[in-house]
């Protein structure tokens, strides 16, 4: 898939590679001091006047010091303020705003993932650490991402499957399993039985460990914001959004299939698969076609792709399976 490269700017716009590293060593350092999350509230925190007035990032300058990755598509970026401000997260309540306007309270330091269930080295990692450990070459992930409408997100992040088998999955083990933090005082969603919390969400093998699927831990070059999913979240671009957990406090391997939260909810509509399927409608509304968040609301909308245009990445992890039934 082609790479779509910048155009030709003063080297005065671009990020020195000295100052990106030096940016990315000072956050670590504050991370480590127990100062990471006033450091990320100063600058994201949704629900400040700060983070409404900051100046949104630009395109090209993410680029400079961040390595593309070889999945990304040429298509053009969503707006830094589509993506933070338009979004699911019923944690924080059940509108698109409602997350940027509610999400400021997160604290995402001291911040803890618990790895558990078919492994030979069961155990807890830390934010940093995994910062530490999987981020030296931080990629940029321009991936699109579907539901009833769709963006183009540059997410910064790694392949899943690095952090996986650091645990070492035993042969047992024929899913992957997540969960969100539980926490209403923090998640004023949490407080109404919207869906059984805490949202659960679940993989299969062969998927996880697939390197399209991420751990996202930023976007745009900047740290994850809280209403996004901070501070570590799932991105499976060739599923329904909903598949790619967010504020993800535990991975559970496991031999039987887990319950997920929105099929446990409606299994009727939400399958446990949840990929991108046009020709399987959901039973209340065509999956054909999407709007694309940018574009104006009277904008025509756009054929939806099998796989959401990522077949031949994916497709031979559903060979010989009826994508109707498993849907």
């Amino acid at each position: 898939m082609l790479i779509k490269r910048p155009p030709t700017i003063p080297a005065a716009a671009i990020t020195p590679p000295a100052v990106y590293a030096r940016r990315r060593e000072f956050l670590r350092t504050a991370a480590l001091a127990g100062l990471g999350a006033g450091l990320a509230g100063a600058l994201l925190r949704p629900g400040t006047a700060a983070a409404r007035t900051a100046r949104t990032p630009d395109p090209e300058r993410v680029i400079a010091g961040i390595i593309p990755s070889a999945y990304s598509t040429d298509e053009a970026w969503t707006s830094f303020e589509d993506i933070t401000k338009y979004n699911n997260f019923y944690e924080f309540g059940t509108e698109k705003f409602n997350p940027w306007r509610n999400a400021g309270a997160l604290r995402t330091r001291p911040w803890t993932v618990v790895v558990d269930g078919a492994c030979a080295r069961p155990g807890e990692i830390g934010i940093e650490d995994i910062l530490r450990d999987f981020t030296q070459e931080e990629r940029v992930y321009r991936l699109r991402c579907v539901e009833a409408w769709s963006m183009v997100v540059p997410w910064v992040g790694f392949p899943l499957g690095d952090l996986l088998r650091r645990f070492e999955p035993s042969a047992n083990a024929k899913y992957v399993a997540f969960e969100t933090l539980y926490d209403p005082k923090q998640m004023p969603g949490q407080r109404r039985p919207v869906l059984q919390w805490p949202y659960r969400e679940g993989l299969r093998m062969d998927e996880a460990m697939h390197p399209l699927t991420i751990l996202a831990t930023g976007l745009y070059g900047e740290i994850l914001p809280n209403q996004n999913g901070a501070p570590l979240r799932l991105v499976v671009p060739w599923k329904y959004g909903f598949k790619s957990i967010k504020s993800i406090v535990r991975i559970s391997f496991s031999e039987q299939q887990p319950p997920t939260a929105w099929n446990q909810m409606q299994p009727d509509e939400y399958g446990f698969y949840a990929n991108v399927n046009p020709h399987v409608d959901h039973p209340r509304w065509s999956q054909k076609s999407h709007r694309i968040i940018g574009e104006g609301l009277f904008s025509p909308k756009q054929p939806t792709l099998l796989f959401n245009g990522y077949a031949d990445e994916v497709a031979p992890l559903y060979a010989g399976m009826n994508l109707r039934r498993f849907y």
